[in-house]
């Protein structure tokens, strides 16, 4: 049975009815209206996400690519808005809709006094939307369309909050980073069209062979491979939506937003949308080994040093910022050795428990009246148990212990880098076991800071003289609560149950499919020679004698490592954190000013952007534009116009004078040079 179109139609627009609707209606049909409506179009564009994708799987549904609506045609060339659905689609569909759907829910309880309630709602229902267009494109002008959609969104959500100069400063320092990322990838779609002559998905990855052999001369005297300037002009574009250094910088300051924002931009939407577009470009990238190579060295650059820098972080949403930078590593390395469905099954399992780890955090901010500092916390386990548990269940995924759904995407990561034979995948390996321990590490640190040990705060139950622990801003002082810590409420606990359900299981009944079946088809195309995923496919028994031998694994021992330490120093010697931090200060100072990135970009980038604007202002439009042009002319139109001033006197003396000047200068021309001229 061939998939409706009409269908595809509701899931992808239902989003922005919702969004229209909470958006310019917002007043009208109140609060509730605008989470009700947002919700009834989420709920209905995930219900049949997965009904589309039980189609596909089970139903016997042939793939869908159909072109819906001609935008334009020039000559040979059309631009279309059109659909692509297959099981990869599919399956970000669900992910994208149902934690999007989830967000939502959550965000009835995290927002409820914010004056910004309905547009919101409006934003996160546009930004679901965007998403959805990217993922179901079947050609790279949509593709675009979705790509800078998301980065919009993006942007008017780390700004929710615009009267706070962080939160503009975050916003704004996210879109221009993505400018940089997005010039890359707007050159690699434009040689798309340039070497393939199309745009659309499949005319491309069926003419892609055809760019063996071909070259590009990007300067003169040297031949660029064209499948290697496309797969790495393509990336660059990944590497800005999806945080990869070092156009990483603005993902740990979107934590300016809302944390239901957070989740969603970490977890389903904008930060996974450069994993999908490299594993869809699959057919392109398998023609380059060198553009393959450089994504690899990328990402494990990112997977083992961003996440060093969460071992250092005491904002409760930073921390786990930072552990997604580190992930968006492990995916990228997955790309680069041609583990596609490896990073695409680790996209999956992550957006579960990465979610379930940002919307905990916010279930800690509310108990903790919008303190994030974990310094100021502790012992939290005994006043919020569901949050507790659901946030070490997502914990444990996310260091990858056997068993849950984190260990069966990471771990076969890591084992496909160490079986890789590419250029740099003895880097990468080195980095991803070493990401393991530093993952760990930052994990149950964080943990132990929130939940156990002993209460960092004091609760005053004074309420006549609040005043007494405000500061000069009207903050509440840090560590001086009024009320005793609760758990949330059911909008707030509910998701957080339905998420920590995948992040344990959802890994163990798909990882043979995934990984080892095939089961994404002609969706991902890899070389024979590059299928390592295909090699380690030989040696896999199951999911429970992966589990059982995980236990045996080189990380999973990092991993018992990184708890032992945390467990001794967090729980049972805490005042050997400063002692250690102390005896390791410069390592903590590099770490704590994040290898200086944001300080460099600052004075090379923004200040030199100053100074080079100035220049140009001083020399170019005062100097030459006003000086010479403008205000030259005008100078020298007056001063001609005062000198003819002057001749027009208006006495007739000087006029005869003048007459008989001119009459002389005539004849005494014609008498030098008369001769001269009647000889020629």
């Amino acid at each position: 049975m061939q998939l409706p179109t009409s269908i595809l139609l509701i899931i992808a627009l239902a989003p922005l009815v919702g969004c229209v609707l909470a958006g310019f209606l917002g007043r009208q049909i109140g609060r509730a209206g605008a989470h009700s409506v947002t919700i009834l179009g989420l709920l209905i564009s995930c219900g049949l996400s997965f009904w589309v994708l039980y189609q596909l799987v089970w139903g016997g549904a042939p793939n869908f690519n159909q072109n819906l609506y001609t935008w334009f045609e020039i000559g040979r060339f059309n631009a279309s808005v059109g659909f692509m659905i297959d099981r990869l689609t599919a399956m970000m569909m669900v992910v994208v809709t149902f934690v999007s759907l989830l967000v939502h829910v959550y965000t009835i309880g995290y927002m409820h006094d914010d004056p910004g309630y309905q547009r919101f709602f409006s934003y996160i229902s546009l930004f679901t939307f965007s998403m959805l267009m990217l993922v179901m494109s079947n050609n790279f002008l949509q593709l675009f369309f979705g790509w800078e959609a998301v980065g919009l969104v993006s942007y008017l959500l780390i700004g929710f909050w615009f009267k706070r100069p962080t939160a503009i400063f975050a916003n704004l320092k996210a879109f221009l980073v993505n400018r940089v990322g997005d010039f890359g990838f707007l050159l690699g779609i434009a040689a798309v069209l340039y070497f393939l002559n199309t745009l659309d998905y499949a005319t491309a990855f069926a003419a892609a062979p055809t760019l063996v052999g071909k070259t590009l001369a990007i300067t003169q005297g040297t031949q660029w491979d064209a499948a290697t300037v496309i797969c790495i002009l393509l990336f660059i574009g990944a590497m800005g939506k999806s945080a990869q250094v070092p156009l990483h910088v603005w993902l740990p300051d979107s934590m300016e937003g809302p944390t239901p924002i957070s989740a969603l931009i970490h977890a389903a939407t904008m930060v996974t949308a450069g994993i999908f577009m490299v594993a869809r470009m699959s057919p392109l990238f398998e023609l380059s080994q060198s553009a393959l190579s450089f994504v690899m060295v990328i990402g494990a650059t990112g997977a083992l040093f961003t996440g060093l820098i969460g071992i250092v972080q005491n904002d409760i949403k930073r921390v786990i910022a930072y552990s997604t930078l580190s992930q968006l590593g492990y995916m990228t390395v997955a790309l680069g050795v041609s583990a596609y469905a490896g990073a695409v099954f680790h996209l999956m399992t992550h957006a579960f428990f990465k979610a379930l780890l940002f919307l905990g955090a916010g279930s800690v901010i509310i108990a903790m009246h919008h303190e994030q500092d974990m310094r100021y916390m502790g012992g939290l386990r005994k006043y919020m148990p569901i949050t507790w548990i659901t946030m070490w269940i997502g914990s444990l995924a996310l260091v990858a212990v056997p068993f849950t759904s984190g260990f069966y995407s990471k771990d076969a990561i890591i084992e496909a880098v160490g079986d890789s034979h590419r250029w740099g995948a003895g880097y990468a390996y080195f980095c991803v076991l070493a990401g393991a321990f530093v993952t760990a590490t930052y994990t149950f640190r964080q943990m132990y800071l929130t939940f156990h040990g002993k209460e960092r705060f004091t609760v005053v139950h004074n309420h006549g003289h609040h005043a007494e622990h405000m500061d000069d801003h009207g903050h509440h002082e840090q560590g001086i609560m009024h009320e005793t810590p609760k758990e949330s409420p059911w909008v707030v606990t509910l998701p957080l149950v339905l998420l920590a359900i995948p992040s344990l299981l959802v890994g163990f009944f798909t990882v043979r499919p995934m990984l080892f079946g095939g089961w994404f088809g002609g969706a991902i195309r890899v070389n024979e020679a590059n299928d390592v995923l295909g090699e380690m496919g030989h040696e896999f028994h199951g999911a429970l004698q992966m589990a059982l031998h995980g236990f045996w694994s080189l990380p999973f021992g990092l991993v018992v490592l990184a708890f032992a330490l945390t467990t001794w120093i967090y729980l049972f010697n805490p005042a050997i954190a400063g002692k250690i931090r102390n005896a390791l200060n410069p390592f903590y100072q590099m770490l704590n000013h994040k290898y200086w990135f944001d300080a460099v970009y600052f004075v090379v980038f923004a200040r030199g952007g100053v100074k080079l604007g100035r220049l140009f202002w001083k020399a170019g439009d005062a100097a030459v534009i006003d000086g010479v042009m403008i205000d030259g002319t005008t100078a020298m139109t007056r001063r001609v116009a005062s000198g003819m001033r002057r001749l027009q006197s208006g006495y007739l003396y000087q006029y005869a004078f003048a007459m008989i000047i001119g009459l002389i200068l005539l004849l005494g021309g014609y008498w030098l040079f008369g001769p001269m001229l009647a000889a020629q």
